[in-house]
């Protein structure tokens, strides 16, 4: 239901966050019932498909200058789940994400790439730090950020965020079943937000 509503706000391209509605930067909290990290991977050949909730996000937002916003996120990886039990056992395991020893991955933002009109709703480039197992390299990720369909241009008390990206699973260490899983997992990070009060 999330995907398919996310859908349409990808085609309500009116929606788009505006750059100068706020006049200060604004602090957003999760909405936990909105949220998660959607990932695909292949195993031996066959694409799967699992999620992790979000544990928490930390983000503002500075409308006047967005790439100075920042976006913090929390995953819960001891929670992870795919459509197969077996699957699922082995991605918590030692030789994968180990989730018993490290139950948190972590992106944290440092510099944000604008799209071409200047807004993070068009093909704007978010680079951070992403933590798996204890260790953390630089990614880049797509991102957009998106007003819910509907709601008025002045209106950001609620805002959708999406991260996109790909990464190699053995630069964190997640090493297991070489000869069965590929390398690369691409991440779908899907966060609904609400301005702090």
């Amino acid at each position: 239901m999330f995907q398919r509503r996310h859908a349409l706000i990808l085609l309500a391209s009116s929606c788009a966050l505006p750059s100068t509605a706020l006049a200060a930067p604004t602090r957003y909290q999760l909405d936990p019932d909105h949220s998660h990290v959607g990932f695909k991977f292949k195993l031996n050949g066959i694409a799967q498909n699992g999620s992790m909730p979000v544990e928490r996000a930390d983000i503002t937002i500075d409308p006047q200058n967005l790439s100075t916003s920042r976006i913090d996120v929390a995953v819960t990886a001891a929670r992870a789940r795919t459509g197969l039990v077996f699957i699922t056992q082995a991605l918590a395991s030692p030789g994968v994400l180990n989730s018993a020893q490290f139950p948190t991955i972590r992106f944290v933002s440092r510099r944000i790439t604008l799209g071409a009109s200047g807004r993070i709703s068009d093909g704007a480039q978010i680079t951070g730090d992403l933590t798996v197992r204890g260790r953390t390299k630089s990614v880049t990720l797509q991102a957009a950020l998106y007003r819910p369909r509907g709601t008025a241009p002045d209106d950001l008390s609620q805002l959708d965020v999406v991260l996109r990206g790909g990464l190699n699973r053995h630069d964190f260490g997640a090493s297991g079943f070489p000869d069965l899983v590929a390398d690369t997992v691409i991440l779908d990070i899907r966060a609904r937000i609400n301005a702090a009060k």
